[in-house]
């Protein structure tokens, strides 16, 4: 299996999942994934785990790392940043993150799947479905 990248750098001001938002729909992405990620932010928009509200933080602070499961169905991006004194901060990624210098990014397109978000009653959150597009083929003898 082939996997394509795609590779962009963001520019101060501009909006990180915006534009990563903005990326899935122009190619039109069935699956995809973060594969790298580095850059700043002055302001990160980050909702920790288990709570229904995100926080804003301002200042400067580093992409240490950065993760997502991409589609045009829904995707899902969590992000690490570190302050100017090194402490870090991990969550779901949100609106409002916005570049300081730069954030330069490559994406692995994964060919033959779809990542759907189908409601898991468990969970009550729309979860990661994989969906094969491949068609099975039989080979004659």
């Amino acid at each position: 299996m082939h996997v394509n990248t795609l590779s962009l750098r963001l520019l101060p001001g501009q909006d990180l999942k915006r534009a990563l938002d903005s990326l899935v729909e122009h190619h039109n992405i069935e699956a995809a994934c973060v594969l790298t990620c580095v850059g700043s932010l002055t302001t990160a928009v980050l909702r920790y785990a288990n709570q229904d509200t995100a926080a804003t933080l301002t200042g400067h602070f580093e992409i240490v790392s950065l993760t997502g499961v991409m589609s045009k169905e829904g995707s899902h991006y969590h992000i690490c940043i570190s302050d100017e004194q090194g402490r870090c901060y991990g969550s779901h990624l949100m609106e409002g993150c916005l570049i300081y210098t730069t954030a330069e990014i490559i994406i692995g397109c994964i060919p033959g799947v779809s990542f759907l978000r189908t409601f898991d009653p468990r969970t009550g959150y729309p979860e990661l479905e994989i969906v094969s597009t491949l068609h099975n083929k039989e080979s004659t003898s």
